[in-house]
């Protein structure tokens, strides 16, 4: 095409076009009419039988019309498709010729990188920027503002906003593995490709090819896409919301959702509720269809009739919702079908909240994505609708690691007509679970800005095998740090309580520690993503690491593990602890408040108890310890820590002075014998995904105010084990500081009171197990001392008031119930007495 036959081109490509949209409206129009007709003859076969005992020739005339009708309508129909068959053919012409004349205007430094040629990581990816030894991290370009708007201003500071909240980002670029460019435009804003590829070209870091970039387009629709589909971006990673089948490149590129629907998401107030498992609707959708396509294809077009039929049927059932519009001015979908969202989005929400399952239509087989499909399955989450995907062509977000079979059902578009049957037969367990794992899903990567973004750069991270940065444990002040004089008294009398001989006490010794730091990223990987908090962090350790195989541990692998303990008797029993763990310690955490006397006794008790690695005090008082107080010295450390508020939940914080894995959680009036902590040991090292200890508590349900009560005194069965005595993985104390719901910590300070009932419902919520009560002894406190704050009278009252509060906060109740109670197995060893003699 020469220049000057620009005018003629132009004018031919504008004639095709006004051709085209005049025959697809009257492709829509014929279509509508003959849905039309078939829902009616549906309809009157339905109430009536085909011939009537009077008037049969009346009857079988207006058949034999209404067969007329529709044999006309679909002739006149194929007629039309054949047309635009042949209008379409001559626009793609006439489309290369344009495409083929901006390409030889194309600078020589980008004609030898094709775009349509599929990336990988390897081959497209630089991995010696980014050391599997060294931290993950990115820098952020400033934006490429192709246009300016308040639109976009405002999606460029919710990305700057979030990109600094993320754990990856630096401002150091020799640090930086991946380098982040942002597109901000306007949507519908027509951009040239030569003049982006100009622009990618001076941003500094982008070399020969843009390996290791990372495009982000802040737009939400495909045609704010079409820059990335159209242009050489080299081996850049994209980051939309819009992809079709040819320029998604799984493996590759990023899909997430729009910032401006998440950010609305995240100002949400009203708290959701799982149950109960079914809605007034079963099913509902809402969907408007301007266009069936503008680019026509018979294929799209019958889809799209088989799909309009099927849910006119769907919608006289009286449990499900359909709404369907064909002239709605404000769908716009480009040249793909694609339901545009029907309504605003607070009716829209509304609807959702109030059914179980939520239908999202990926109907063109063009399409991967698109910000309508996004937009849909967030809104479902947020309200707790299951998504029902129909369209195998489709992909999710984060789908490498998402399970997305555990929160939502995918399923063929073949599979519409028989939906509504197969939802009927889903269990409520299933029904719940489904909704549950959405929650967490919407939680840990859609709920805000901040989570998107992180999850965009944890997937970078997860593909290239680079551990996530070790989580950190909670600093405070150490009262008497090394080399600070304070008054102590040597303890030298040991008050185990019991009869029983333990073995002398040993050096203390951490646990071991960050052992899976790779195999976590790689083998591990599906249960971090598909678990709070996400694969955000790398732990210490976990209750769910794996364990070595019995044989294993007489063969080459018995590093930190007693062998010969297994089958012995009483003496042999406790000198150590066997099993099918290494040798280990424990922590205890004592939270006290000016209660120094009785303190001291506590720790007193203390002396000789074997495998106890040390002792931390948590000083919630504002005033330091009396100047006059004698500090009992037992057989491992004794730390004393400032808090740095009066919090109960300073109990459960994760000091890095914690050097072992299992903490044992008790009171400052507490009175528990030896024999009695280490059977919770015992019992807890084959349950660390559980809470471990001796006094429990229950729930039950108040069917008139319909709402659940703290119990108290114990009953025949328990779901809570109270935290004055009681075992636990310092895993989850990082979740109860860090992931744990914010509203639950506020009410624990605003009630002093419940902390135990919270890191209950957290450990029952993320394990889906209940706690384990170990032994028959009920009463653990003190007596003689006074002044306790489970003696208030608003005692029981807060506690119910806090059972409202983390109901709401976990749209369920997650607690679990059990009648089982732990005791050791070898009560009797023949011929050598009780291994405990008293337990």
């Amino acid at each position: 095409m020469h220049r000057n036959d620009g005018g003629t081109f132009c004018a031919s490509f504008r004639q095709m076009q006004t051709k085209r949209t005049l025959l697809l409206m009257f492709v829509l129009t014929a279509i509508t009419i003959l849905s039309s007709l078939a829902y009616q003859k549906t309809n009157s076969a339905l109430v009536r039988p085909r011939y009537h005992e009077k008037g049969n020739r009346r009857s079988v005339n207006r058949t034999l019309c209404d067969n007329e009708h529709l044999h006309v309508l679909n002739e006149i129909l194929e007629f039309t498709q054949m047309e635009l068959v042949n209008v379409e053919t001559e626009l793609n012409k006439l489309r290369r010729e344009k495409a083929n004349h901006r390409k030889s205007g194309k600078p020589s430094y980008l004609r030898d990188v094709s775009r349509s040629r599929p990336c990988r990581y390897q081959g497209c990816f630089n991995y010696s920027r980014c050391s599997m030894f060294d931290p993950f991290r990115a820098f952020v370009y400033e934006p490429i503002h192709i246009t300016a708007s308040p639109a976009v201003s405002a999606a460029v500071n919710v990305t700057r906003k979030a990109l600094s909240e993320t754990l990856y980002v630096t401002n150091d670029p020799r640090e930086a593995c991946i380098f982040i460019v942002l597109i901000a435009r306007s949507p519908g804003d027509e951009v040239d490709e030569g003049e982006f590829e100009r622009l990618l070209q001076e941003v500094k870091y982008w070399g020969p090819d843009g390996s290791n970039h990372l495009i982000v387009s802040l737009m939400e629709n495909e045609f704010t896409s079409n820059v990335l589909s159209n242009a050489d971006t080299g081996r850049a990673i994209h980051a939309q919301s819009f992809y079709t089948v040819e320029t998604f490149r799984e493996g590759f590129d990023i899909i997430f959702p729009p910032l401006t629907l998440v950010a609305n998401a995240s100002s949400q107030t009203n708290p959701l509720r799982f149950a109960p498992a079914w809605r007034k609707y079963t099913l509902s959708f809402q969907g408007s269809l301007n266009n069936l396509s503008s680019t026509f294809d018979p294929d799209i077009t019958q889809i799209g009739v088989t799909i309009f039929r099927a849910l006119t049927k769907m919608s006289s059932k009286e449990d499900v919702h359909i709404g369907l519009s064909m002239s709605d001015t404000s769908c716009i979908t480009s040249k793909y079908t694609d339901w545009c969202l029907y309504g605003s989005e607070e009716k829209r929400l509304e609807l959702l909240s109030q059914s179980t399952f939520v239908l999202i239509l990926v109907s063109d087989p063009r399409l991967v994505t698109s910000s309508n499909i996004l937009t849909r399955i967030i809104e479902a989450f947020r309200s707790g609708g299951i998504p029902v995907v129909l369209g195998e062509h489709a992909v999710l977000p984060y789908s490498e690691f998402i399970d997305w079979n555990r929160a939502a059902i995918l399923l063929p578009l073949e599979r519409l007509s028989e939906l509504y049957r197969l939802l009927r037969t889903i269990h409520d367990s299933d029904v719940l679970s489904f909704r549950r794992q959405g929650s967490i899903i919407f939680k840990t990567y859609f709920s805000n800005p901040t989570a998107v973004f992180s999850g965009m750069l944890a997937t970078i991270r997860t593909r290239i095998s680079v551990p996530a940065d070790p989580i950190t444990g909670e600093r405070s002040k150490d009262l008497f740090p090394p080399g600070t004089p304070r008054k102590t008294k040597n303890v030298t009398q040991i008050i185990s309580g019991t009869d029983d001989t333990f073995p002398a006490a040993m050096l203390p010794f951490a646990s071991r520690r960050f052992l899976r730091n790779f195999s976590v990223t790689y083998a591990d990987h599906h249960r971090t993503w598909n678990n709070e908090p996400g694969p955000f962090f790398l732990f210490p350790s976990s209750p769910y690491d794996p364990l070595i195989p019995t044989d294993a541990l007489y063969r080459g692998s018995s590093d930190g593990y007693k062998t010969d303990v297994v089958g012995s008797t009483n003496a042999k029993f406790l000198e150590s602890l066997g099993g099918n763990l290494p040798e280990e310690q424990f922590t205890i955490v004592i939270l006290t408040y000016q209660r120094e006397k009785i303190l001291v006794s506590v720790v007193e008790t203390l002396m000789g108890l074997p495998f106890l690695n040390k002792v931390i005090i948590v000083w919630n008082s504002p005033e330091p310890p009396s100047k006059g107080l004698i500090w009992p010295k037992i057989h491992v450390p004794v730390k004393v820590l400032q808090a740095g508020r009066n919090s109960l939940n300073n109990r459960f914080l994760p000091f890095e002075e914690i050097e072992t894995d299992a903490v044992l959680s008790i009171d400052d009036d507490i009175q528990i014998r030896h024999d009695e902590i280490l059977i919770q040991f015992r019992v807890w090292r084959e349950n660390r995904d559980r809470i471990v200890g001796l006094p429990s508590r229950t729930f039950k349900y108040d069917k008139k105010t319909k709402s659940f009560h703290y119990v108290w005194p114990v009953a025949c069965d328990y779901s809570m084990v109270l935290t004055g005595a009681a075992f636990v993985h310092k895993y989850f104390l990082y979740h109860y500081s860090y992931n744990m719901p914010k509203e639950i910590r506020d009410m624990v300070d605003e009630e002093m009171n419940c902390e135990d009932i919270a890191l209950n419902f957290l450990v029952s919520h993320l394990s889906r197990k209940p706690p384990i009560k170990v032994t028959s002894r009920g009463g653990f406190v003190n007596p003689k001392v006074k002044g306790a704050i489970s003696t208030k009278k608003t005692h029981l009252e807060g506690r119910n008031k806090c059972f409202e509060t983390f109901l709401k906060a976990y749209g369920y109740n997650p607690l679990l119930t059990s009648q089982f109670r732990a005791d050791s197995v070898l009560m009797s060893c023949e011929g050598n007495g009780k291994c405990f003699k008293k337990v």
